[in-house]
């Protein structure tokens, strides 16, 4: 009989321990592979195939990083937003952070709707946000300062933004509603030195937008010009991008460029429908071109998606000047309607009503407003109303102080705008001051010979009045020196070359 050695058994001795050590090395490498193929898997999921675009983000999520970054959000973005956050806060009243979220919205929101409804919601969402955090967030006070803003309360405005400073010191995002009510109480050194702080943190599309809007106010128009234009350009967004070109069209506008700034406002219109601000800057455009029966169907619509009681006194003066008085009183109704409703929801609304009560109403009301206006907030735009205001109601030497306060670059009033000029020039020449109402008239046609329908024709009215400029209207230190020819050579105030008359034989 033949003798067989007996097999180890692989349960047992040395050869079943090395098959059961073989056996979990093979099964650990087979569950990392199968991991490792999972993760590329997925990875390869989150890649665009080759000829496919990435995947935009969704609507939300789109309109929350806008709000956050206090950039223009587009109107059906915030609408799913808004829809999403009350949906969250109902499930979740402790949701802090959404309570947050929904406020910040409902401004932005009420912003680009001029709907001041929404602004008593968000105040009670971040009012809200605050008791349930139970400390002073800095992303809830900011939003606060924006509602502020908003509103066109500054003072508060400026209270919330310097207690988000102090909650979180190196927060970009408490910068801007900072310029922003520096620049509404017409503290324009502070504006700049707030900008100073947001360029040390933060680049960007958004940080050029403020700075623009910093440099136009201190009278540097070709820097805001650049600036909007690096803004529009680095701008993703559609809603942020025509944001942007609508205010380099309004820029334009200012600076008597009527056809480069409807270039902006239809590239703006073109891009994000909604965008009423450049639906009514199109109409201001194109009345000044005489292009009045678009201009009144582009104000028309900007007014029905976004009924702003400046809109309705602009469109209702461009009918006074074609002499259409009903349409003009219809809206002049509207705009006292709509005053009326947002001084209802906190918004205060003086300034505008100032403006037409003293040109369309009752000058001295119009003064009792805007002097309690002056004492809340006094900013550039409010000084040159105050001043036109007493102007029209026969104050003619106290309306010159608040005129030259909106006119002069050493006293704050750095913008060049046409209205303001108009405005001085028009009540030094009241005053019997007609060197420099002439001087002051001139430069209002001079920036912007279309600034307005009704006051440019008056300009123009003014001026022929005041005829030729004489000897007695240049001050001392401002006559004219000639060459050998009679050509004037120096004139600081003179308008325009003078030829003086030659004397001898």
């Amino acid at each position: 009989m033949e003798n067989h050695e007996e097999a180890p058994s692989p349960a047992g001795g040395p050869w079943g321990r090395w098959l059961k050590g073989r056996r979990i090395r093979d099964r650990r490498v087979l569950i990392v592979s199968v991991a490792a193929c999972a993760v590329l898997g997925g990875v390869l999921t989150l890649l665009p195939r080759e000829g496919e675009a990435p995947q935009a983000p969704a609507p939300a999520a789109r309109a929350r990083a806008a709000v956050a970054a206090g950039a223009p959000a587009a109107l059906p973005d915030l609408a799913v937003l808004i829809g999403e956050r009350e949906t969250r806060v109902r499930a979740d009243p402790g949701d802090a952070g959404s309570w947050t979220v929904l406020g910040a919205a409902y401004v932005e929101q009420g912003r680009r709707t001029a709907d001041p409804a929404y602004y008593p919601k968000a105040e009670r969402a971040l009012r809200r946000s605050l008791e349930v955090r139970g400390e002073r967030d800095a992303g809830t006070l900011g939003a606060l300062a924006a509602l502020a803003n908003a509103r066109r309360d500054f003072r508060a405005a400026l209270t919330w933004a310097r207690a988000a400073q102090q909650a979180a010191p190196g927060r970009w995002t408490t910068y801007p509603p900072l310029i922003d009510a520096y620049t509404g109480l017409g503290d324009l050194k502070a504006a700049r030195g707030a900008l100073g702080g947001l360029m040390k943190l933060r680049s960007g599309p958004g940080v050029l937008a403020r700075a623009a809007g910093v440099y136009r106010d201190g009278g540097r128009r070709e820097d805001a010009a650049a600036a909007l234009s690096d803004a529009a350009a680095g701008a993703r967004a559609p809603a942020e991008r025509a944001a942007y070109l609508e205010e380099a069209g309004q820029l334009a506008w200012e600076r008597g460029e009527p056809r480069v700034a409807l270039r902006y406002f239809r590239a703006a219109v073109r891009l994000d429908p909604d965008q009423s601000a450049a639906q009514a800057g199109q109409g201001r455009v194109l009345a000044a071109l005489g292009r009045t029966t678009e201009a009144l169907s582009a104000y028309r619509a900007a007014l029905a998606d976004q009924p702003c009681p400046q809109y309705a006194l602009e469109l209702g003066e461009l009918y006074e000047s074609l002499g259409l008085g009903r349409p003009a009183r219809e809206r002049y109704d509207l705009l006292r309607a709509r005053v009326r409703a947002a001084a209802a929801a906190g918004v205060d609304e003086d300034l505008v009503l100032g403006r037409f009560e003293a040109d369309h109403g009752d000058a001295r009301s119009a003064v009792r407003r805007l002097r309690a206006e002056w004492a809340r907030q006094p900013g550039v735009a409010v000084a040159d109303a105050l001043g036109w205001a007493l102007h029209r109601a026969g104050e003619h030497r106290e309306a010159l102080r608040f005129a030259t306060l909106a006119t002069d670059g050493e006293r704050g009033g750095g913008l060049r705008s046409a209205l303001y000029a108009f405005h001085r020039g028009m009540i030094e020449r009241a005053l019997e001051r007609y060197g420099p109402a002439r001087r002051h008239l001139r430069e209002a046609l001079r920036i912007n010979p279309y600034f307005s329908p009704v006051h440019a024709r008056a300009a123009r009215v003014a001026l022929a009045e005041l005829g030729e400029p004489s000897l007695g209207d240049v001050p001392v230190m401002d006559v004219p020196t000639t060459d050998g020819k009679g050509v004037t050579t120096g004139c600081p105030s003179c308008p325009a070359p003078v030829r003086s008359p030659r004397t001898g034989p």
